[in-house]
């Protein structure tokens, strides 16, 4: 098997500028942040039209998809809005119930952690 030659003065692939061997990078691991489900809570005082303009508003849903999560809550009691980090569900949250206070509505959520 032929040697490999090296030209003086270069370093092999494998070494420093000193002659130290090199080892691997290894890129730290980072853990994904665990997420919260957002639940829309029925009750039988908040006008539909108010849930789906805080669902528009604040959570960002098309029409579309404000009125199918409001009316899942309203059939079934209770409706996913969305999935997010905690820091995001709770803000969006206190949002959501800053505006139904402001209204004097007692529109309600949870936060639970998702699966």
């Amino acid at each position: 098997m032929p040697e490999k030659l090296f030209m003086a003065g270069v370093s092999r692939p494998d070494e420093g500028d000193d002659g130290t061997e090199l080892t691997k990078e290894r890129k730290p691991k980072v853990k994904k942040p665990d997420m919260y489900r957002v639940v829309l809570l029925n009750d039988d005082y908040t006008p539909r039209e108010f849930v789906v303009s805080v669902l528009m508003e604040v959570f960002r849903k098309s029409l579309a998809q404000a009125n199918s999560i409001m009316m899942r809550a309203h059939r079934g009691g209770q409706s996913t809005i969305g999935v997010y980090t905690y820091d995001i569900a709770t803000t969006k949250v206190s949002q959501a119930k800053g505006k139904a206070k402001e209204a004097g509505y007692p529109l309600g959520f949870a936060v639970e952690p998702d699966k």
